[in-house]
């Protein structure tokens, strides 16, 4: 998205996809707006010969580009696109394979469209208000401000909670708690007096506060959110491929062990990494 705004500074461009998650972009340089992927009508796209939205069809008939990484194995979504009469169409991967780093396989329909992309380390841009509210979250927490997030996708991608109480505890400064709904269970053991907890909060809030912060996570999306939000980044690998997965910005380290088994992450490592 940053080589097709660069490539195009005055273009309107919009996201479909889930709001809660293309919020980070919306309105924030990437995308002037974001339409719910999660719209009942546009479920009729992925039926063939579908009595199709007469919105939806001027909606897509509008745009002169459209990229689409949705899941499309027999091409009935693109069919239908066609059929609004889109002027042109380009797919991107829907799956990743381990050949390659995420990050240049999703850029490959952009360069297929002769754009150059040559920073692949993702940034995000908060707004002033999601900057006041991290300046006000923040604001009786003393320095160093350390952001942890416990959880990931996957319970084979977690260090044991174990060792996070233990990296708490020996953290100097406030310890930011980073929870979702799947993060509960780990949350509720790591909070104390001395915890600021962030739960649930909007992923353009999130990454206001993780300017303000270091961030130690693993293998998940907050931990490409604090990469790009500009946090230094201490990142637990195991089971899956830095080399794949892990984000390319500058201020993040990854920590793996030879066996690629979290429980064998070496605690001392961890906080010698980080600095605190």
């Amino acid at each position: 998205m940053k080589a097709l705004r660069d490539a195009h500074p005055q273009a309107r461009i919009e996201i479909l996809g889930y709001k809660h998650i293309a919020a980070l972009a919306e309105k924030r340089f990437y995308a002037d707006a974001v339409r719910s992927i999660e719209f009942a009508p546009l479920s009729r796209f992925f039926g063939k010969e579908a009595e199709l939205s007469p919105e939806l069809r001027e909606y897509f008939g509008g745009f002169d580009l459209i990229v689409s990484y949705l899941y499309d194995p027999d091409e009935i979504f693109l069919t239908n696109l066609r059929r609004c009469g889109a002027k042109q169409i380009v797919r991107g991967p829907a799956k990743i394979d381990n050949r390659s780093h995420a990050t240049r396989q999703l850029a490959r329909p952009i360069e297929e469209l002769g754009i150059n992309v040559d920073d692949f380390a993702a940034k995000i841009f908060p707004s002033a208000q999601d900057r006041q509210f991290a300046s006000e979250f923040l604001r009786d927490a003393r320095a160093p401000i350390v952001a942890i997030h416990p959880g990931s996708g996957s319970e084979k991608k977690n260090w044991p909670i174990e060792n996070w109480i233990s990296l708490r505890d020996r953290i100097r400064g406030r310890v930011v708690l980073v929870s979702g709904e799947a993060d509960e269970m780990q949350a509720n053991r790591l909070q104390d007096r001395h915890v600021l907890l962030a739960k649930n909060l909007p992923l353009p809030q999130l990454a206001a506060i993780f300017e303000k912060t270091n961030f130690i996570g693993h293998d998940s999306g907050i931990s490409h959110l604090a990469a790009a939000a500009g946090a230094k980044c201490i990142l637990l690998f195991g089971p899956t491929e830095p080399e794949v997965w892990a984000p390319l910005n500058e201020n993040v380290r990854v920590i793996r062990a030879t066996t690629h088994r979290m429980e064998d992450v070496d605690l001392a490592t961890v906080v010698d990494a980080i600095g605190l």
